[in-house]
């Protein structure tokens, strides 16, 4: 990804940003491309925007489709619950059985191949959260059905990879985790990671949490970099170790990073051997990898717990000054900060913030005095005092 587009590119990327229908959205990056000038540094940037292109394109006809047509469901679902996990995998291995008896949803259930044709959604419950699975279509490279899986599965927060025991575990695997690396989408955590989220309101300045490792630059060469594309509000997550090249692709979203979990269904036919095991777990390591069956429900109740721990979510309670501690938490991304937390109860509490108290995990004591940028943890308890 290129570090020195013109100037003209990123003024155009701002608008590709800034755009908000998806008719929109195809005119300005049809704009963008436009004025990408065409080199070896470019290829991965222009091949990515076209692409996106190409997905934005069938997303204006999904929406042309659902105005002409009523009652037949959308393909693009809104996100419940504190995470939306896309549950994939190759023709009958089991992703709608799977899906109803962890939620109860509806799914259309049959042992012919393709029966499931459009996304359903279904609710599982962990501790006190909530998590949304969604049954997809089978995702067989080259269909219509595989790209509008993959343009799902690039808007969830995690994967849940099913795989059959009584089909060939490592084909499957290798040509979906193929599939989905062609389309810019990782099962595998990569050396460093980025998270931008740009803020349309208020004026919160670039904000940046810092997990890991800045090898080639600072701080503020990456604040530089973001006003540089005009963002002024912003909170950038670093995780791992990170270069200025990887701030600047995150930005453009050519290749997104998506947890997985693994469950090898069908164990009740046949038991994966240990070199199947751990075939998977070399392709895909540190992704939890459950065997299982929905028909003796062996390795279900892992399940839940897995998906909890590799999306790395913390569950954040807050309490008013002299009050009791609300039972429902919030729910945040591990490197959330007190300044989220206020963010997440009301936006005034960010203007008029004085300092906020800390009991659990991230507090050196208990009712540890901090700022705003006090990083959160797991189970914390968070009291905010603030002006007025």
């Amino acid at each position: 990804m290129p570090t020195n587009l013109p100037a003209e590119a990123k003024a155009k990327w701002i608008k590709v940003m800034e755009a908000r229908s998806v008719e929109e959205k195809i005119r300005a990056l049809e704009e963008f491309l436009s004025a990408v000038p065409k080199h070896k540094g470019t290829e991965r940037l222009r091949e990515w925007a076209t692409k996106r292109l190409a997905q934005l394109r069938e997303e204006l006809e999904e929406e042309k489709r659902r105005k002409k047509s009523t009652g037949k469901p959308s393909f693009f679902l809104e996100k419940e619950g504190a995470a939306q996990v896309v549950v994939v995998g190759p023709v009958n291995s089991g992703k709608s059985t799977l899906v109803h008896v962890l939620t109860g949803a509806k799914t259309e259930i049959s042992i012919y191949p393709y029966t499931t044709q459009s996304p359903v959604p279904g609710v599982m419950r962990y501790q006190d959260v909530c998590f949304q699975l969604v049954d997809t279509p089978p995702l067989e490279p080259g269909t219509l059905l595989a790209r509008r899986t993959v343009a799902l599965t690039r808007n969830a927060d995690g994967v849940l990879l099913v795989l059959d025991a009584t089909r060939n575990i490592r084909e499957d695997l290798d040509r979906i985790v193929s599939y989905l690396r062609s389309e810019g989408i990782l099962l595998v955590k990569p050396r460093g990671r980025v998270v931008i989220d740009v803020s349309r309101t208020g004026k919160t300045g670039i904000r940046v949490t810092l997990m890991g490792k800045l090898l080639d630059s600072t701080i503020d060469d990456v604040r530089k970099l973001l006003e540089s594309y005009r963002i002024y509000n912003a909170h950038v997550k670093l995780y791992g170790e990170v270069t200025l090249d990887d701030v600047e692709q995150s930005l453009f979203e050519a290749v997104v990073y998506k947890p997985v979990v693994v469950f090898i269904n069908k164990t009740d036919l046949r038991e994966p051997s240990r070199e199947e095991v751990e075939y998977v777990e070399s392709t895909l390591p540190g992704a939890p990898v459950i065997l299982g069956s929905t028909v003796t429900r062996r390795g279900l109740d892992e399940i839940a717990p897995s998906i909890y721990r590799v999306l790395e979510i913390i569950r954040v309670y807050t309490k008013p000054p002299g009050g009791s501690v609300a039972e429902k938490p919030l729910v945040l991304r591990r490197g959330a900060t007190v300044r989220d937390v206020a963010e997440s109860i009301h936006s005034d509490l960010v203007k008029n913030f004085l300092y906020a108290r800390v009991w659990g995990p991230s507090a050196k004591y208990s009712g540890e005095r901090v700022g705003l940028e006090h990083v959160v943890e797991d189970g914390d308890v968070v009291e905010i005092h603030s002006r007025g």
